[in-house]
C-alpha cells in the first residue's frame, strides 16, 4: 500500500499513560505494550486529528527542533508493529475487537490479593525479612548449608521430599505474584519457563504495565515478600523445636531452598524480579540489553543484542546496571561452587555404590532415582527451549 506525504493514517485504538520518562503506549486490540517518547505521542495525537503527515510533519519539526522527524519512517514503524489501522481510508489489515478476558484468574477476589499486599503487609514482609537476617547473624549455624538436604539415609527420600517442598514453595512464590496482581484487579497466569539452565515457574505480568511506575514495585517483590515468610518460618522451626528431627530437617530443606532462591533473585542478568524493580526504577526498559553491549567492550564473549535506539538521558544507568550484572555473574559462580556442585558430588558419593548392588535391593533403585532426576529436569528444560523457540518463530 503505497504511503506518500499527504497520506492520512488512522491508528488502533491506543491507551497512552506518561511513564517516568516517556509514554507507554498500549494496543488495545492486542495489549501489547510499547514506550515512545513524546514527539512519538504528538504525531499519534495529530494523527487522531486527521492530519496528513505533511502537516504533522511540519508541526512536529517546529515543536521539536532537536529531534530528527520523518513521518514516513514512524508510520513505517507503526505498521511493523501492527499499529495502523487504514492509510488514505484503505484498510491495512482485517481487525477485530479483543474477545472479553476469558482467562486470568478472575476468581481469585481482589479482596484477597489485597488483604496480602497492602501498604501495613509490606512493612511486616520487610520486618520479617529483617528479622531472618538477625536470626542468622545471631544464630550462624542456621545459616543453609548444601548438607541440610540429606535429612534421610536414603537418597531418593532425600530427592522426593526435597523437589516436592521446592516445587510446592516456587507455586508459592508465584502465588504472590498472582496475588499483588489481583490485589490490583489485573488478569493474570502460571507457566513453565527457564532462566539459562533452570527451569522456573512464570507468572504472567504483563499487564503491570498498565499501572504507574510506584505501584508496580510491590507486584515485582511479591514473590520475593512470600519466600521471606518461608524463610523466616523455617527457621523458627529449627530454634524452636530442635528436637523434633524430621520437623526441623524439613526445615533445613525449606531454609536452604529459600535461600538459594532468593541469592538468584539478585542475579539481575537473568531478569529476575530485582531485575524489573532496577528497571522500573531507571525508567530504562532496554536496561539489560545496553548493559550487555556495554559490557561486550571486554567481556566480547557476551552475545550482541539489538536494541531500539536509545533514548536520551537512559545512558547514566547502563554503567550501574553492568556493575550489578557482573555482581549476579559472580553470586552465580558461588552458588555453583558453594552449593550446587559439592551437594551433587556428595549426594552422587553416596549413592554410587548402590549400582553394585542387585536389583532387588533398594540402595540399587536408590541410586536410579536419583539419576533419573537429571533426565526429568533435562526433558523440562528442553520442553520449556522449545516452547520458546516455538513462541518466538
Amino acid at each position: 500500500m503505497e504511503l506518500h506525504s499527504h497520506s492520512k493514517v488512522t491508528l488502533n485504538p491506543l491507551n497512552i499513560r506518561k511513564d517516568r520518562k516517556h509514554y507507554i503506549v498500549e494496543d488495545m486490540y492486542s495489549g501489547d505494550f510499547y514506550e515512545m517518547p513524546e514527539v512519538c505521542i504528538d504525531a499519534i495525537d495529530l494523527i487522531g486529528q486527521g492530519k496528513d503527515l505533511h502537516s504533522i510533519e511540519k508541526v512536529l519539526k517546529e515543536r521539536f527542533p532537536n529531534e530528527d522527524v520523518d513521518m514516513k519512517g514512524f508510520i513505517q514503524d507503526l505498521l511493523g508493529l501492527g499499529l495502523v489501522l487504514t492509510i488514505d481510508g484503505k484498510e491495512v489489515a482485517k481487525k477485530t475487537a479483543p474477545p472479553a478476558e476469558t482467562h486470568g484468574l478472575p476468581w481469585i477476589p481482589e479482596k484477597a490479593g489485597k488483604f496480602f499486599f497492602n501498604r501495613a503487609s509490606s512493612l511486616v514482609y520487610l520486618a520479617v525479612l529483617l528479622a531472618s537476617a538477625g536470626i542468622l547473624m545471631v544464630r550462624p549455624e542456621l545459616f543453609p548449608a548444601y548438607k541440610d538436604i540429606f535429612v534421610f539415609d536414603l537418597m531418593m527420600y532425600n530427592i522426593i521430599v526435597f523437589l516436592s517442598l521446592t516445587f510446592l514453595l516456587v507455586v508459592l512464590h508465584e502465588i504472590g505474584h498472582v496475588l499483588a496482581m489481583r490485589a490490583e484487579g489485573l488478569p493474570t497466569g502460571i507457566s513453565l519457563g527457564h532462566r539459562l539452565f533452570f527451569i522456573v515457574l512464570e507468572t504472567d505480568m504483563s499487564r503491570v504495565w498498565t499501572l504507574p511506575p510506584d505501584r508496580r514495585y510491590r507486584l515485582y517483590l511479591a514473590g520475593l515478600a512470600f519466600d521471606a515468610v518461608v524463610l523466616f518460618a523455617a527457621l523458627l522451626v529449627q530454634l524452636f523445636f530442635p528436637e523434633h528431627a524430621l520437623g526441623a530437617g524439613i526445615a533445613k530443606m525449606a531454609a536452604f531452598s529459600t535461600f538459594i532462591r532468593i541469592l538468584y533473585q539478585c542475579c539481575v542478568y537473568m531478569k529476575t524480579d530485582l531485575y524489573y524493580v532496577i528497571e522500573t526504577h531507571s525508567g530504562s526498559y532496554n536496561l539489560m540489553e545496553n548493559g550487555q553491549n556495554y559490557l561486550r567492550r571486554w567481556l566480547p564473549f557476551l552475545p550482541e543484542v539489538k536494541t531500539s535506539k536509545e533514548f536520551a538521558g537512559e545512558e547514566k544507568w547502563v554503567r550501574p546496571y553492568a556493575f550489578f550484572y557482573l555482581v549476579g555473574i559472580m553470586i552465580t559462580i558461588a552458588v555453583l561452587a558453594f552449593y550446587n556442585l559439592p551437594l551433587i558430588v556428595h549426594a552422587a558419593m553416596l549413592v554410587m555404590p548402590g549400582f553394585s548392588e542387585p536389583a532387588t535391593s533398594i540402595l540399587f533403585w536408590d541410586a536410579v532415582v536419583f539419576f533419573l532426576q537429571f533426565v526429568i529436569m533435562a526433558g523440562l528444560l528442553l520442553h520449556s527451549w522449545s516452547r520458546k523457540y516455538r513462541l518466538n518463530s
